[in-house]
């Protein structure tokens, strides 16, 4: 990895890193990109690892490499410990993309139709960053800073992500609607909560593909905390959301179609986060039009 940021350095802002291409190699083919030269990542050994890290505060970490690809992270049963993550990485495009695309890159490139931001927002992630002049460590919310747009310097790249295993008693999902698998969302919802007995403690929601970044929902999460999240109080949630979604009209839809995909994404998925957090063992899948 030093070698890498040091190449780039020495290239110049005419340079990128390639990860997966999953995201640089289409905004090439739109002429949204053209960079003189690529530095690829793909080679560098031991960038690509799910680790469980148990010192790491009260319930541990895990630790990803910043070339992990989708699909590894499907396939992980320490992944598993945060379903949620499994969600998101499961239901990423197809087959073709997952085998392809890393945690990393996705993030890197900070595109807000992207999956990963969305769903990592939910829990307590940290990014791992690497520059010529040494390492830093970059909470999510202050990473990605616009649509396109990260804290990354130019010379500096993603080296590992990590996230906080979540206390007992928590759950979360990560729920997408799409036109059909290679196709980014049309929306997106991420919601991760923390129960005590039947009491809702801590909400974390974020909606994805319905503004320039993905968005927290500080008023849906206020409207779940210290409450049974029984129906009334999850269709208040869902609305509290839909207020806070800030969608354009595009070719997957109207501004008011997306904000009626929030409400019915959001419910279903603080019901899947309810049931996951009391030890219900729940798949999690997308939905396709």
């Amino acid at each position: 990895m030093t070698e890498a940021v040091s190449m780039l350095q020495q290239l110049g802002p005419s340079a990128k890193f390639l990860a997966g291409g999953q995201s640089l190699i289409p905004l090439q083919k739109l002429r949204f990109a053209n960079p003189e030269h690529l530095v690829d990542l793909n080679f560098i050994p031991g960038t690509s690892f799910i680790k469980e890290d148990s010192g790491v505060a009260r319930f541990g970490a895990l630790r990803f490499g910043a070339m992990t690809r989708h699909a590894e992270i499907e396939r992980s049963a320490l992944a598993r410990k945060i379903p949620l993550l499994h969600d998101c990485a499961a239901g990423i495009a197809d087959v073709q993309v997952r085998n392809r695309g890393t945690i990393g890159g996705s993030l890197a490139e900070a595109d807000p139709s992207g999956d990963w931001a969305t769903a990592l927002m939910t829990l307590d992630t940290t990014v791992h960053c690497l520059a010529p002049g040494g390492a830093r460590a970059i909470q999510l919310k202050d990473f990605i800073k616009d649509a396109y747009t990260t804290a990354l310097a130019h010379d500096e790249l993603v080296t590992e992500v990590e996230v906080r295993i979540p206390s007992k008693g928590s759950g979360g999902a990560y729920l997408a609607f799409k036109r059909s698998a290679p196709v980014y969302p049309t929306a997106s919802v991420a919601v991760h909560l923390t129960l005590f007995g039947d009491v809702c403690q801590q909400a974390a929601i974020a909606l994805g593909c319905v503004g320039l970044t993905a968005i927290r929902a500080t008023e849906a999460e206020t409207a779940l905390c210290g409450k049974i999240p029984d129906e009334k109080t999850i269709a208040t949630a869902a609305e509290a959301a839909r207020a806070a979604a800030d969608p354009q009209p595009d070719m997957r839809g109207s501004s008011e179609y997306k904000r009626q995909l929030v409400v019915a994404l959001v419910k279903r998925a603080i019901q899947i986060a309810t049931r996951r957090a009391r030890g219900e063992q729940v798949e999690g899948a997308h939905l396709y039009a």
